[in-house]
């Protein structure tokens, strides 16, 4: 295992139902608290991150168009509780003395600050961990989209996609026991399989802009460190 970090600068994708740990609802801080300190290694290894944290623990948009609501109020609501979760994992952060901004892509600057590529990266040259919060700030588009968004933004070298499990499967490995396992895709062979990681507006993203996504467990305490130093169990997307 390399002790120097294969990536500079990453852009890690949390999803809010990971936040939840195994309750129904909500965010469990003991799992808030072991993400952060597995992002506090990666900084502890020379690594800048980027944060993207999804909001489906507390509130997902599609819920309410699927019963009839408007979208867009709904997408409205989600991002709200990307923004809930963004300011829990930087206040887990913070516990670990790990310097933290939260960039919010809705103003609301009595609560964190605004969203700006120049804000971004100047904060990520002075050592910073950077949460994205708010998602894209439009509707319509989910986190995956603004996890892409970003990472292009900042100039990530790779997006990292914490999910249930290990890697990218052809189904649903806990409700099909005959999916297969994938080592290392392209980016148009996760589009032209139809294989659910991603949405469809953020692996396209990631592929314009030749950035890697790398799909592993985010329950599995210090995968993501593993993987940045050149080990650890994964999916890789590439076209290298």
């Amino acid at each position: 295992m390399s002790s120097k970090p294969i990536y500079k600068r990453v852009l890690l994708k949390a999803s809010g139902e990971a936040l939840m740990g195994s309750q129904g609802f909500g965010i469990d801080v003991a799992v808030a608290d072991r993400i952060a300190s597995d992002i506090a290694r990666a900084r502890s290894m020379g690594v800048e991150v980027g944060v993207v944290v999804g909001g489906g623990n507390i509130f997902r948009g599609v819920a309410v168009a699927s019963k009839g609501g408007d979208r867009v109020t709904g997408d409205h609501m989600g991002m709200l509780g990307t923004v809930i979760n963004a300011l829990a994992l930087a206040t887990s952060l913070r516990k670990l003395d790990v310097d933290t901004v939260v960039l919010s892509a809705i103003a609301m600057p009595e609560i964190c600050e605004s969203f700006s590529q120049r804000g971004a990266l100047h904060h990520l040259s002075q050592g910073r961990v950077v949460i994205f919060a708010g998602g894209t700030g439009n509707p319509f588009f989910t986190t995956d989209s603004a996890a892409a968004l970003r990472a292009a933004e900042i100039g990530a070298e790779a997006i990292f996609k914490g999910t249930q499990v290990d890697g990218i499967y052809s189904a649903d490995p806990k409700k099909d026991p005959l999916a297969t396992r994938f080592d290392k895709l392209t980016h148009s062979e996760v589009l032209d399989k139809g294989l659910a990681v991603m949405d469809v507006a953020a692996v396209a993203l990631a592929r314009e802009n030749a950035i890697p996504i790398i799909v592993f467990s985010i329950h599995e305490a210090g995968g993501f460190c593993d993987i940045l130093s050149g080990a650890g169990r994964m999916t890789i997307v590439t076209d290298h």
